[in-house]
Protein backbone atom coordinates (compact mmCIF):
# COMPACT_ATOMS: atom_id res chain seq x y z
CA UNK A 1 0.00 0.00 0.00
CA UNK A 2 1.45 3.11 -0.94
CA UNK A 3 0.58 6.59 0.98
CA UNK A 4 -0.09 9.72 -0.93
CA UNK A 5 2.76 12.52 -0.76
CA UNK A 6 2.19 15.39 1.34
CA UNK A 7 3.22 18.76 0.82
CA UNK A 8 4.84 20.18 4.33
CA UNK A 9 2.91 22.68 5.99
CA UNK A 10 3.24 26.16 5.02
CA UNK A 11 5.59 28.25 7.59
CA UNK A 12 3.09 30.45 9.51
CA UNK A 13 5.68 33.33 10.09
CA UNK A 14 8.49 33.38 8.07
CA UNK A 15 11.61 35.54 9.95
CA UNK A 16 13.54 37.43 7.73
CA UNK A 17 16.88 38.39 9.79
CA UNK A 18 20.62 39.16 9.27
CA UNK A 19 23.33 36.16 9.22
CA UNK A 20 26.03 38.29 8.95
CA UNK A 21 25.18 40.02 12.10
CA UNK A 22 26.35 37.86 15.55
CA UNK A 23 23.78 39.33 17.41
CA UNK A 24 21.25 38.33 15.38
CA UNK A 25 22.40 34.86 14.93
CA UNK A 26 22.51 34.47 18.55
CA UNK A 27 18.99 35.40 18.94
CA UNK A 28 18.12 33.51 15.75
CA UNK A 29 19.96 30.52 16.99
CA UNK A 30 17.82 30.26 19.87
CA UNK A 31 14.58 30.56 18.41
CA UNK A 32 15.61 27.89 15.86
CA UNK A 33 16.28 25.30 18.43
CA UNK A 34 12.65 25.73 19.77
CA UNK A 35 9.83 23.17 18.60
CA UNK A 36 7.29 25.44 17.32
CA UNK A 37 3.44 23.67 16.90
CA UNK A 38 3.33 26.05 13.68
CA UNK A 39 5.86 25.85 11.05
CA UNK A 40 8.23 28.68 11.42
CA UNK A 41 10.46 29.46 8.26
CA UNK A 42 13.96 31.37 8.97
CA UNK A 43 15.43 33.56 5.94
CA UNK A 44 18.74 34.81 6.37
CA UNK A 45 18.59 38.25 4.26
CA UNK A 46 23.00 38.55 4.13
CA UNK A 47 22.61 35.85 1.50
CA UNK A 48 22.18 38.37 -1.92
CA UNK A 49 20.76 35.26 -3.29
CA UNK A 50 17.39 35.17 -1.39
CA UNK A 51 14.91 37.00 -3.19
CA UNK A 52 12.92 39.98 -1.06
CA UNK A 53 9.24 39.94 -0.48
CA UNK A 54 7.46 43.03 -2.48
CA UNK A 55 9.36 46.26 -3.40
CA UNK A 56 11.50 46.22 0.12
CA UNK A 57 15.16 46.78 -0.19
CA UNK A 58 17.71 44.47 1.77
CA UNK A 59 19.11 47.66 3.60
CA UNK A 60 15.68 48.27 4.99
CA UNK A 61 14.96 44.73 5.82
CA UNK A 62 18.40 44.54 8.07
CA UNK A 63 17.83 47.79 9.36
CA UNK A 64 14.92 46.27 11.73
CA UNK A 65 13.45 42.81 12.83
CA UNK A 66 11.09 41.50 10.06
CA UNK A 67 8.27 38.57 9.66
CA UNK A 68 6.35 37.90 7.31
CA UNK A 69 3.23 36.25 7.55
CA UNK A 70 1.48 33.44 5.45
CA UNK A 71 -0.78 36.55 3.75
CA UNK A 72 2.47 37.78 2.68
CA UNK A 73 2.00 40.73 4.83
CA UNK A 74 5.93 42.13 6.36
CA UNK A 75 5.49 42.85 10.11
CA UNK A 76 8.38 44.48 11.69
CA UNK A 77 9.94 45.91 14.98
CA UNK A 78 7.83 45.55 18.63
CA UNK A 79 4.85 43.90 16.09
CA UNK A 80 7.13 41.36 14.49
CA UNK A 81 8.61 39.85 17.90
CA UNK A 82 5.00 39.78 18.97
CA UNK A 83 4.07 37.68 15.60
CA UNK A 84 6.92 35.24 16.26
CA UNK A 85 6.74 35.06 20.04
CA UNK A 86 2.96 33.71 19.29
CA UNK A 87 3.88 30.55 17.84
CA UNK A 88 6.86 29.30 19.69
CA UNK A 89 6.66 27.65 22.82
CA UNK A 90 7.65 29.15 26.15
CA UNK A 91 7.22 32.91 24.37
CA UNK A 92 3.78 32.73 23.62
CA UNK A 93 3.10 34.02 27.18
CA UNK A 94 5.38 36.96 25.97
CA UNK A 95 3.24 37.54 23.06
CA UNK A 96 -0.32 37.46 25.16
CA UNK A 97 1.20 39.95 27.85
CA UNK A 98 2.18 41.82 24.16
CA UNK A 99 -1.22 42.57 23.46
CA UNK A 100 -2.52 43.70 26.97
CA UNK A 101 -3.35 47.84 26.78
CA UNK A 102 -0.24 49.98 26.71
CA UNK A 103 1.84 47.04 26.31
CA UNK A 104 2.91 47.53 22.33
CA UNK A 105 3.06 50.99 22.53
CA UNK A 106 5.84 50.30 25.61
CA UNK A 107 7.47 47.55 23.31
CA UNK A 108 7.31 49.45 20.41
CA UNK A 109 9.41 52.50 22.76
CA UNK A 110 11.86 49.84 24.00
CA UNK A 111 12.73 48.65 20.18
CA UNK A 112 13.16 52.00 19.41
CA UNK A 113 16.13 52.66 22.09
CA UNK A 114 17.40 49.08 21.19
CA UNK A 115 18.00 50.02 17.60
CA UNK A 116 20.09 52.65 19.12
CA UNK A 117 22.37 50.61 21.20
CA UNK A 118 22.28 47.93 18.53
CA UNK A 119 25.53 48.68 16.99
CA UNK A 120 27.49 48.24 20.27
CA UNK A 121 25.54 45.50 21.05
CA UNK A 122 26.55 44.03 17.38
CA UNK A 123 30.14 44.44 18.12
CA UNK A 124 29.87 42.81 21.69
CA UNK A 125 28.21 40.18 19.99
CA UNK A 126 31.00 39.54 17.66
CA UNK A 127 34.31 39.48 20.17
CA UNK A 128 32.59 36.67 21.85
CA UNK A 129 32.96 34.69 18.32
Amino acid sequence: MTTPDHDPPAPVVTVLSDGACPLCRREIGLYGGLQPTTPVCFADLSDASLPLPGDSTREHLLARFHVRGTDGQLISGAQAFLALWAVLPGWRWLARAGRLPGAAWLMKRMYRLFLRVRPRLQRWASRLD
